[in-house]
């Protein structure tokens, strides 16, 4: 479909648009009826989508069939600009397609134009047919039920004439004669009835049908017994197969009579079915010839039939041989060739039949229509509905523009921009309903009808996605969506959790996840990653070691039972002696400790190492080395993390699901915390903090901490010599000694004389 590229830049362009930023680019704002009827100057590559399904949205689908006008299942920027343009030119005020109302003000509607003129006479003609002449507005409800509209209708302008519009009971009669061959036609008014097509093809069939049987009529030989003809033949082809196939026998025994035994069926195939029920009838049975073959015997008609063929053969004679060969004990071959004559006249006539849509009414009837007026009547009762035709189709019209007044706007808000989606006041018509699960709320929520399909797509949005199964009613519903989780953590959100799906419509789904496209929800998750894989690892390793040992022990144990059952049920006089122990290694023993030593040494020596260099720093570096550390291990994961994100788009989640979408629409970390909500304890929620169920705390991992507080406090005490000062000034000081001899004093021992 061909349009004009309006282009923004253009000089004809005299529209002044205004944008708003969201998502990372620039999004038209529509906002009065000017920018609506100007859509077709806005250049396409700023729309936010060239195309969209009419399906999986939660969007009015009337609405969304009437904008596709070609039926393919998809609406384009042609579709919404010509509807655009339609609507706005039969308003008064364009404004009025912005607001989105139910209710559509009949003074509203521009009666300048013709098109306008007829839309408000057919929109007061539905009011006064539905008993409300007075009315001032109208409303989708009023015109969503076209055969209450036009139950009080005799005529509504769409050229089909049920049988209660004709008064004459012959004519009433006749068109439900029409309906009973041809099938009924639906009127607008909801009721079956008939067509000029119809009436032409019933009258045509029905000549047909009238100048085949007058051809039976003129000619004798057709119908050779009247109307008894027809149940003669069927008699006779019922059983035309196998007389021709007796007669053919008996010639042929008559040829060579060694075969006679042969033609009359072996001895054997009546021994094959003897032990067989014969109570029904069997197909071996049947096929056995009509009566004993012989030379030059004729078919007899009373006794020494086939049992499979006893009440076929009788209806022949009864019906056929009997009406046109008189009383017959048996049938020669002359006499057959005879019959087949007689009904060759009829059956090639019969082959010739025409009119065989009509043939249920019988040569009676059809001759009674063709002869009667009613083929005038019906065509008079449908050019008087036909002449009506452009009236009424302004209901539809009418139905047209209300639900352009009431849903076109929020379309464009979902097509031209995506303004409902991140306003967040509304919801987009692509987001089906609201997933709860691990303790998440999400509300980007999109149908899907093929999981692994849309999957291969989706996953270039860098989003984590959550494909559940969703049913209800006891499994008698079912749908699947792809949830987007933009907040929180995924450690828990693996295939087969279950969780509660909201739709748009407040039913209630059972969901549970059936596949996951995994890529990182926030920072958050990424900082923790490397650090939860690291014990997961560690985790693992244990378990498998515990196995492993679990193993060795079980099997050690299961080997030793064996032996003992094995010696207790083994007697032996002389048991042979156990061999002796193996002498005592010390120089292998002495290097299993040497290993062990010295990989406790290395181990100690890297860890002492580790302890040393980080003692060695200044107290102010110490907590620099942890961050650093802490941003070795984390931060490629958060860098990694940090990309994707930025890159998270829904583009690919849309297109995946039909959509053409027209540019990056991002969810960056802000927007994604509003579209998943984590669970939060309400404002002003009081909390208690004791739990009497919770795990007992050991307290050694508080005083090994502490005491690694201390140990360091020390160190670092040391380090700056405070502590070597402290302890060499109490270590140094010596107590003052008594009774000190000073020169002079006395008490002070003197020296002994020469």
């Amino acid at each position: 479909m061909e349009m004009e590229k309006g282009s923004g830049n253009s000089a004809e362009a005299k529209h002044r648009w205004r944008f708003f930023r969201s998502g990372g680019f620039d999004q038209v704002r529509l906002e009065t009826g000017a920018d609506l009827m100007a859509l077709d100057q806005l250049d396409q590559k700023l729309w936010m989508a060239l195309s969209c399904p009419t399906r999986g949205l939660e969007f009015d689908e009337r609405t969304l069939a009437l904008l596709d006008d070609e039926g393919d299942g998809r609406i384009r920027v042609p579709d919404i600009i010509r509807a655009v343009k339609w609507a706005g030119s039969l308003f008064k005020n364009p404004d009025d397609l912005t607001r989105g109302a139910a209710e559509l003000p009949l003074a509203a509607i521009d009666d300048a134009s013709e098109e306008g003129r007829r839309l408000l006479l057919s929109a007061r003609e539905i009011l006064a047919n539905l008993g409300k002449p007075d009315a001032a507005v109208i409303t989708v409800d009023d015109t969503a039920d076209t055969s209450r509209i036009l139950a009080q209708t005799r005529f509504n302008g769409d050229g089909i004439v049920p049988a209660d519009v004709a008064e004459d009971p012959g004519v009433r009669q006749t068109i439900e004669d029409i309906m009973d061959c041809l099938g009924p036609e639906t009127d607008r008014s909801g009721k079956p009835g008939v067509s000029q097509e119809k009436v032409d093809g019933f009258f045509t069939e029905a000549q047909a049908y009238s100048d085949w049987w007058r051809e039976a009529s003129t000619d004798a030989t057709i119908l050779p017994l009247g109307e008894a003809t027809a149940a003669a033949a069927a008699a006779f082809q019922a059983v035309r197969a196998k007389v021709e196939d007796y007669f053919i026998r008996c010639r042929l025994a008559k040829y060579d009579v060694r075969a006679l035994g042969a033609l009359n069926r072996q001895e054997t195939e009546y021994i094959a079915i003897a032990d067989k029920s014969l109570a029904a009838p069997l197909e071996e049975l049947a096929g056995f010839p009509v009566a004993q073959v012989g030379l030059d015997k004729p078919l007899p008609l009373k006794e020494g039939i086939n049992p499979a063929w006893v009440a076929a053969v009788a209806a022949f004679d009864a019906g056929t041989v009997r009406p046109l060969l008189g009383e017959k004990i048996a049938l020669t071959e002359l006499e057959w060739g005879k019959l087949y004559a007689a009904f060759a006249p009829y059956e090639a006539w019969l082959a010739r039949k025409a009119g065989t849509a009509v043939e249920k009414l019988g040569p009676a009837r059809v001759c009674e229509i063709l002869e009667g007026p009613g083929r005038e009547a019906i065509e008079a009762l449908i050019a008087k509905d036909r002449a009506l035709e452009a009236e009424f189709d302004h209901i539809a019209s009418v139905d047209r523009l209300l639900r352009y007044h009431r849903d076109l706007f929020g379309l464009l808000n979902n097509f031209v921009s995506f303004s409902e989606f991140y306003a967040r006041r509304n919801r987009a018509i692509f987001q089906a309903g609201t997933l709860y699960l691990d303790g998440r709320s999400c509300d980007l929520c999109v149908r899907v009808e093929d999981a692994a399909r849309h999957a291969s797509l989706a996953a270039l949005s860098q989003a984590f996605l959550a494909y559940c199964d969703c049913t209800r009613k006891v499994g008698a519903e079912k749908m699947t969506i792809a949830a987007a989780f933009t907040d929180g953590d995924s450690d828990y959100l693996v295939v087969g959790r279950n969780g509660v799906f909201y739709d748009r419509k407040g039913q209630i789904w059972d969901a549970t996840i059936s596949r996951v496209v995994d890529h990182p929800i926030s920072i958050r998750q990424a900082f923790w990653s490397p650090y939860k894989r690291i014990g997961r690892m560690i985790n693992d390793q244990i378990t498998k070691m515990a196995s492993a040992r679990d193993r060795v022990v079980t099997d050690r144990a299961s080997v030793g039972i064996a032996r003992t059952s094995q010696k207790a049920e083994t007697a032996r006089p002389t048991p042979a002696a156990a061999p002796p122990p193996a002498p005592f290694d010390v120089g292998k023993f002495a290097g299993i400790f040497a290993a062990i030593g010295l990989a406790l040494g290395a181990i100690g020596t890297a860890i002492a190492a580790v302890v040393t260099g980080f003692m060695s720093l200044h107290w102010w570096q110490m907590p620099l080395a942890i961050t650093g550390l802490v941003l070795v291990i984390s931060g490629p994961s958060m860098i990694m993390a940090w990309l994707k994100l930025r890159q998270r788009t829904i583009g690919p989640i849309l297109d995946a699901n039909g959509w053409a979408i027209n540019g990056r629409v991002r969810i960056n970390a802000a927007f994604g915390g509003s579209l998943t909500k984590v669970a939060a304890l309400p404002e002003g929620a009081s909390r208690s903090l004791e739990d009497p169920f919770a795990d007992k705390k050991s307290p050694w991992p508080k005083i090994l901490v502490l005491i690694a507080i201390l140990l360091a406090l020390l160190y670092i005490v040391n380090q700056t010599g405070l502590l070597h000062d402290w302890t060499r000034g109490i270590i140094g000081k010596k107590p003052a000694a008594t009774g000190t001899v000073q020169g002079g004093s006395e008490g002070a021992p003197k020296a002994a004389a020469p």
